[in-house]
């Protein structure tokens, strides 16, 4: 046989990461069932045989030998046997080898579009079986190439590539060659066909991940992340509780000389992270969430039902509107530059939030504060806050 037809046995096993006894065993049936479409009566009949060591690839017919005209090609005349094999005789079995050149290009097409099917079939289990345990978690990869242009990323994780769309990229991160990244699994599409496998670098479970590898509470359960706001490349707020009262949730985050802290926002390319005390009255929660300005009051204008603050991973709808009154030299920073430290802080909280100075006359009546801060000393910062512009002195809303 060709050494040709051996070659191409091993480049399509190497191509497509499957085990070269995987190869013969789908190309053996393929030529089986092209066999049979030539030979429909004998599918019993028919055997492949291939052997990439002794370089053996036959196609066999297997006949009975008679001395009789023959029923159909199951059965071979003993004269007609005898001109292939002199040995043969009345009651054996004549090992006709087929001329495959001779099944025609619609049996080798078919065939060939036979053993593609298998192979993809196989790799797309192979694919579901590596990933569908590590959706919604993190993975480390090494980045193999960087779209110019587009910017997207090609990723190899475990030999296998991934894609990292340039959407799902750190905003302002450069990636290169080389790198060694941790990305997010968000899902799995096209699962029937052939499985995309959806990674990102800027959705909030991202940091989740990152806190769990490097904090020991959070992963053992004694710190809960219950709630995460990010704007992806510039700060993310995490509200944590501690299930023991002998573990401060705050100090496990931010870790000795702010090891641990350190660690999760050098992966995320120095983006800025307040780790902030869950409280679940809801007042002292918002204002808590404003860190790093100091608020003086938060007034709450609407409970119509208990709130949940527990971490569920997508945004919900408001179900308390407050008014958060700051000094009015905290009234930028509460805000923050284009309005971004409000706005984490009503994701974080899931309500509406407006910002007052005290140097404004409330315009609603409200009986009494809810909830007066006091310094805020369980908010933390990776950085020096972030200011905004200068901003006017006016009612500021963020939802």
């Amino acid at each position: 046989m060709d050494n040709n037809f051996f070659k191409a046995l091993e480049d399509l096993g190497s191509e497509n990461s499957v085990d070269q006894d995987v190869v013969i065993e789908k190309v053996k049936s393929a030529m089986q069932k092209a066999a049979q479409r030539m030979y429909p009566d004998c599918k019993e009949c028919i055997r492949v045989d291939i052997d990439p060591k002794k370089k053996i690839f036959n196609v066999v017919l297997m006949q009975e030998i008679v001395d009789e005209e023959p029923f159909n090609d199951t059965q071979v005349y003993i004269d007609e046997a005898r001109a292939i094999d002199p040995t043969a005789y009345v009651g054996g079995t004549l090992e006709r080898r087929l001329d495959i050149s001779k099944f025609g290009r619609a049996s080798a097409q078919s065939a060939k579009q036979s053993i593609k099917g298998d192979l993809r079939d196989i790799n797309r289990d192979r694919l579901l079986e590596k990933f569908e345990c590590k959706v919604k978690d993190i993975i480390t990869a090494v980045v193999t190439q960087v779209e110019p242009g587009r910017g997207s990323a090609t990723l190899m994780y475990d030999k296998t590539e991934l894609y990292l769309l340039k959407q799902e990229q750190i905003p302002g991160e450069e990636l290169k060659e080389g790198m060694s990244i941790k990305v997010y699994i968000t899902d799995i599409a096209n699962r029937s066909k052939k499985p995309i496998i959806k990674l990102s670098r800027v959705h909030r479970d991202l940091v989740k991940r990152l806190f769990e590898l490097e904090v020991p509470e959070i992963y053992d359960g004694t710190v809960v992340i219950k709630a995460i706001s990010r704007e992806a490349g510039s700060r993310t707020k995490i509200a944590v509780q501690s299930t023991d009262p002998n573990v401060d949730a705050v100090g496990a985050c931010i870790g000795e000389k702010r090891s641990r802290i350190s660690a999760v926002v050098r992966e995320l390319n120095g983006e800025k992270i307040d780790i902030i005390k869950y409280s679940d009255d809801p007042a002292e929660f918002i204002s808590k969430a404003l860190a790093p300005a100091k608020v003086s009051h938060v007034y709450i204008l609407e409970n119509k039902e208990e709130p949940t603050f527990s971490y569920d991973g997508e945004l919900r709808q408001p179900k308390i509107s407050a008014i958060a009154v700051v000094p009015h030299d905290q009234l930028s920073l509460a805000i923050g530059n284009k309005g971004q430290n409000a706005k984490l802080a009503a994701k974080l909280t899931g309500c509406k939030i407006d910002i007052k100075s005290d140097q404004e006359p409330l315009e609603i009546p409200i009986p009494a504060p809810a909830s007066k801060s006091e310094p805020i000393s369980d908010a933390v910062q990776d950085e020096e806050p972030l200011f905004a512009e200068e901003t006017p002195a006016a009612e500021t809303s963020a939802e």
